[in-house]
């Protein structure tokens, strides 16, 4: 991420981006609602990959946009 990006980053996800990874919050998330009784077991699930493949193909894009 440029100095740039960073900046316009809301405030929220500059705190998240340091301490932890998109993807565990997810999965962290998840979980506790999970344990907890709000979702499934086969919605935490699904919420976990399509969350998961999507920022895959989202990171992928941006790597093959920065490298050519």
């Amino acid at each position: 991420m440029t100095e740039a990006q960073i900046q316009k980053a809301p405030l929220a996800d500059r705190i998240l981006g340091k301490l932890t990874s998109r993807k565990l919050l997810v999965w962290g998330t998840g979980t506790a609602l999970a344990c907890l009784g709000f979702v499934t077991s086969g919605d935490w699930v699904t919420i976990s990959v399509v969350y998961i493949g999507s920022q895959a193909v989202v990171d992928t894009v941006v790597a093959l946009k920065n490298a050519g």
